[in-house]
């Protein structure tokens, strides 16, 4: 599957039994940053499409360099 593909999977028609569940995903924290994000997609397989138990996930991706963490540390200080 391309990143294009795997981009436009659509959540309404993908079949659950083809989707990762993020829960069985496990990620060694020793390893370098480039190695942990091969290691995710490696496991995960579609990291735009899985799931968390029975919930369909997509999710997209922006080029920054600022970290979830980071947002959601801003966003729950904004409130």
């Amino acid at each position: 599957m391309t990143v294009d593909e795997m981009k436009n999977v659509d959540v309404r028609t993908v079949s659950r039994d083809d989707l990762v569940d993020i829960r069985d995903v496990h990620i060694d924290r020793t390893l370098p940053k480039e190695e942990r994000v091969r290691s995710f997609v490696q496991q995960i397989r579609n990291p735009y499409c899985f799931k968390c138990g029975n919930v369909v996930v997509k999710t997209r991706f922006t080029d920054t360099d600022v970290t979830l963490e980071e947002r959601m540390e801003h966003y729950l200080r904004s409130k």
